[in-house]
């Protein structure tokens, strides 16, 4: 099966991938980026916004980027979701 087959998206294209992680850690969002730059060169922090949840005690981090293949995209959900910090990634 080629990639063309394997997904819908269109490469390259401007995706955004969301990871969460207790807002107690001492810097979910370094961590994240961190995460991430090794599979996309030349992000900064001006790529990501967070949010904390209602009662505080979760933090997401949407990072959005130029994705270039699937997988590009499978890498950065295998290293985010193998973090012991990382509770979940969207």
């Amino acid at each position: 099966m080629n990639e063309s087959n394997e997904t819908l998206l269109e490469f390259p294209c401007e995706f955004s991938v969301k990871a969460m992680g207790l807002a107690s850690h001492s810097d979910f969002q370094a961590l994240v980026l961190e995460i991430i730059s090794v599979h996309v060169p030349g992000l900064t922090e001006q790529a990501c916004r967070t949010k904390q949840s209602k009662n505080g005690k979760y933090l997401s981090v949407s990072v959005t980027f130029q994705a270039t293949s699937k997988p590009q995209l499978d890498a950065i959900y295998y290293a985010l979701t193998d973090h012991i910090d990382v509770v979940m990634s969207l």
